[in-house]
């Protein structure tokens, strides 16, 4: 079965009608999400049904914000490329807005979850709300599922170190520029998504020639110099980049810049994933460029040794694609 995104739950798929479903905001796919998505698949295959992953979009509180402000772990796409890779059969995108903000708890259950999608069960975290005024709570969901017939998982809460794994928690490591540590929270390799645009070529210059790419004004990255795993057209290279403002020449407009190595190909206007795998410096500004070249020769060193040694976290990271073992 081809993997669908679903958007207008009023058009649902036939084929995908009767589904278990995992009902989430999921900013990450972490490994706590990952719970209440083993529990949904388990569900679907039980019942001999398609498995898939109901979410929203723009994200609740963005919705409710004055104005955007969220730092992102997975976006859209990212987040149906995550749940593709996880094994579902589809997505369904709703989109998050006034009509569906002041949507009953009842409501919700009875024209999405019954007459459009006609589910056969839902798993759900201990701590998901929906519904006007967050009324639909894991206890509600569970007497709707007796009342109109389909089964209801409460998954808990997820603990690493004594603490809720959490989408603010991986945030808070991403900030910090502990890749490490915000990756194996997520389960797999923190990773941004974005069209390669084109630059000043000063890298190019320099001997460094970049692919770039401009990240949301909210990310939330610690700006600086990474290790990276850089997925063009199904293959896996090897990269340095640097995210920040370029305090060395301009200062300017905030940019994620990816050296990849041995690679030479023109892929201006094309889509790159790039997976980030450790911080290694602050961005500096150098007394000139001899000295800011040294520094690069010296990046790219530390990056092919600290990447000639990084593996895979898990079957997620590897059916992503950026680390084969």
């Amino acid at each position: 079965m081809a993997f669908t995104i679903v958007e207008d739950v009023s058009q649902f798929p036939a084929h995908l009608r009767g589904a278990a479903i995992a009902i989430g905001n999921f900013d990450g796919c972490h490994r706590g999400h990952q719970r209440v998505f083993e529990k949904a698949k388990a569900l679907a295959a039980a019942k001999g049904k398609p498995a898939l992953v109901l979410t929203f979009e723009p994200h609740p509180r963005d919705f409710f914000a004055p104005e955007p402000f969220m730092f992102r772990l997975s976006e859209r796409d990212q987040k149906a490329r995550l749940v593709e890779a996880l094994g579902f059969d589809g997505i369904i995108v709703m989109p998050f807005n006034k009509d569906l903000a002041g949507k009953t708890a009842e409501s919700f259950v009875a024209d999405y979850l019954v007459d459009s999608i006609n589910v056969s069960a839902v798993a759900v975290g201990a701590d998901f709300h929906f519904g006007k005024a967050r009324a639909g709570t894991p206890d509600f969901l569970a007497g709707a599922g007796k009342e109109h017939g389909f089964d209801v998982e409460i998954c808990s809460m997820l603990d690493v170190s004594d603490e809720h794994v959490s989408s603010s928690r991986v945030r808070d490591a991403l900030r910090e520029g502990d890749v490490p540590a915000g990756n194996a929270l997520l389960g797999y390799h923190f990773f941004i998504t974005g069209e390669v645009r084109h630059g000043d070529k000063r890298g190019r210059e320099l001997g460094y020639p970049t692919a770039n790419v401009a990240l949301s004004p909210f990310e939330g990255l610690k700006q600086g110099v990474y290790a990276v795993r850089v997925l063009h057209n199904g293959k896996a290279y090897d990269g340095v980049a640097s995210y920040g403002r370029r305090p060395m020449f301009d200062n300017g407009k905030v940019l994620f810049e990816t050296h990849i190595f041995d690679f030479q190909k023109e892929i201006y206007g094309e889509r790159l994933e790039v997976a980030v795998v450790k911080y290694l410096r602050s961005e500096k500004k150098f007394d000139g460029v001899d000295d800011l070249i040294a520094a690069m020769d010296q990046d790219s060193l530390d990056a092919k040794a600290i990447l000639a040694e990084e593996k895979a976290i898990s079957d997620l990271d590897r059916a992503l694609g950026f680390f084969a073992a």
